[in-house]
């Protein structure tokens, strides 16, 4: 089995958030990622840092584009 990097990893949530979010500009979907990688740069074990900034980013991008529920 073929080892994922973390950057490619990354790549994927970012495809994913894109699709999820239809209405957010990609750039800013980046910037959310990259807010949330940043939590995480200093943490030895990298296993899980990309669930996490993708749990991290789409919290960001919900609460800023998604209507709060009634």
């Amino acid at each position: 089995m073929a080892e994922i990097t973390e950057q490619t990893a990354l790549a994927e949530v970012k495809r994913r958030l894109i699709q999820e979010f239809p209405g957010v500009a990609p750039t800013d979907v980046d910037t959310a990622v990259a807010a949330a990688h940043v939590r995480f740069e200093l943490r030895p074990i990298r296993d899980f840092v990309p669930l996490f900034v993708e749990k991290r980013a789409r919290h960001q991008l919900a609460q800023q584009y998604l209507p709060a529920s009634a």
